[in-house]
């Protein structure tokens, strides 16, 4: 067993050793399409290399994108609106941090940004929109405040 060892670890290190003086001679060429060509005749003179093709297993390669879908990946946000109008029914004094606001069409937003406002608005129009960063704003008929809101209905 131990002389078997041996063996093998002398043809390793006689191998290691024959492949390092052909990266000396490489090295020592100064074209570099001559130095490529030496270095990839190296790269083909191993035994991984030099091994049937049917006993190395192949890879399975990924699944290449298709060309026609490139850059779309947001493709299925253009389907959804980019605002919603309602109203607010009956008078409105406007929120305060964490309030709910239920709109006519059955939606509930609440304020999450910290932000309030006292408005004296009577069934106001509401415009919620998107914002920057998958965020929504509302906005109120009659009145320049927003406030950052998120959809809980």
């Amino acid at each position: 067993m131990k002389n078997a060892l041996m063996i093998a670890l002398a043809l390793a290190s006689g191998t290691a050793c024959a492949q390092q003086s052909e990266l000396q001679r490489c090295r020592g060429i100064a074209d570099k399409d001559a130095r490529l060509a030496c270095y990839d005749g190296i790269a083909l003179a191993t035994p991984a290399a030099a091994a049937p093709a049917a006993a190395v297993p192949k890879a399975v390669a990924p699944a290449e994108p298709k060309a026609d879908t490139f850059g779309l990946e947001r493709r299925q946000l253009k389907a959804e609106a980019d605002a919603v109008e309602s109203r607010i029914d009956g008078p409105f004094d406007g929120w305060g941090p964490k309030s709910v606001i239920r709109l006519a069409n059955g939606q509930a937003w609440m304020v999450i940004d910290g932000s309030s406002a006292v408005l004296r608005l009577k069934s106001p129009k509401v415009l919620v929109r998107r914002a920057a960063m998958g965020s929504f704003m509302m906005e109120f008929e009659g009145s320049n405040e927003t406030a950052r809101v998120r959809r809980l209905e």
